[in-house]
């Protein structure tokens, strides 16, 4: 699976352009709080302005500002997980899940989505009701649902315990090795990159710091 982008945005006086290209998965961003990490994820899903945005995926282009082609981020095919998990406070779990599945061409069921995050019979409950580690389970649930071409997490298992996190890595390894599905992935943890990066891409002040390298 090759994969390529490049992101190139402006907030205020800071300045993000940051490409890579190469044969991976999944790729993990990381570097120091304020680098660029998470503007990066937004201007490749649609949810920031971005001055230039590119994306494509074994030679397939999806995105590219350069000729027009920029879909919005309901049709780009891109699942993403907040760092905060963001439900919609006036939805239940099961609408929240179901966000996105009017928009994919094969969704996945909700209990399905929710037996995956170990949150079978959640679909009534409401996000003033969950926990932390609860509402954060829903949020990764709500991403994989509509099987994204590509799936961006930023701080994925933030909020989780460690057993949550343990159980959540083997499904992320399995969508990424047996449904084909990449995904970039920012962290601050060691354990997420040695868990699940095929490559790692190191970002300071906006711009990549190195050539990505092997994990």
């Amino acid at each position: 699976m090759s994969l390529s982008f490049r992101v190139r945005a402006r907030r205020g006086d800071f300045s993000l352009d940051v490409a890579f290209a190469g044969d991976v998965r999944s790729l993990v961003v990381v570097g120091p709080s304020g680098a660029g990490k998470t503007t990066l994820l937004q201007g490749l899903a649609g949810l920031g302005p971005v001055d230039e945005v590119h994306l494509a995926m074994d030679g397939q282009v999806l995105i590219d500002s350069a000729t027009g082609a920029v879909p919005p981020a309901h049709r780009r095919g891109v699942g993403y997980l907040f760092q905060e998990g963001r439900l919609f406070p006036h939805l239940n779990v099961e609408a929240n899940v179901s966000f996105a599945r009017p928009y994919a061409t094969d969704p996945m069921d909700v209990a399905e989505a929710l037996g995956l995050v170990d949150l079978d019979g959640f679909e009534t409950r409401w996000p003033a009701t969950l926990s932390g580690g609860e509402m954060r389970r829903v949020a990764f649930a709500r991403a994989i649902a509509a099987r994204p071409r590509i799936l961006l997490l930023d701080e994925p298992f933030a909020g989780l315990d460690v057993r949550r996190r343990d159980a959540l890595i083997p499904y992320l390894i399995r969508l990424r090795d047996e449904v084909g599905t990449p995904m970039v992935i920012v962290t601050h943890d060691p354990r997420d990159v040695s868990a699940l990066s095929q490559a790692v891409l190191r970002i300071e002040d906006g711009r990549a710091a190195a050539r990505p390298e092997p994990a």
